[in-house]
């Protein structure tokens, strides 16, 4: 997936924010909430970051090209970050992103989520 791509797919989803911090990293976000995460790393491929459920998170840390996100899976934070395209297509880093972006919207106070429309509320 290339960068263009990324911000092309989660700028489609209603009410995302985009936002370039952190060195260069582009931050996705729904409702001020953090759901995915993208830059390039010295290998040039896009690393991007996604929140995951529990279960999800102990499936794909075990696979290859997809390993726990720094710092926030070590603060006991369920989120991966895809390395390379070996065991999961872009495809599927969509469906993942989407995902995401429902888990972060759940966070959101139910008068955010009524405001944006999100969650049937």
């Amino acid at each position: 997936m290339l960068l263009e791509d990324y911000n092309s797919f989660c700028g489609s989803l209603a009410n995302a924010t985009h936002v370039v911090q952190w060195g260069g990293t582009h931050v996705w976000k729904i409702g001020g909430r953090v759901f995915a995460i993208a830059g390039l790393p010295s290998s040039r491929f896009l690393a991007v970051t996604f929140k995951c459920s529990p279960m999800s998170f102990e499936m794909l840390k075990l696979q290859e090209g997809l390993r726990p996100a720094p710092y926030l899976a070590s603060r006991g934070m369920s989120w991966i970050q895809r390395t390379s395209d070996a065991s999961m297509d872009d495809g599927a880093l969509c469906n993942y992103l989407r995902e995401s972006y429902r888990l972060a919207s759940l966070t959101l106070t139910k008068k955010i989520q009524r405001d944006l429309g999100l969650n049937g509320n």
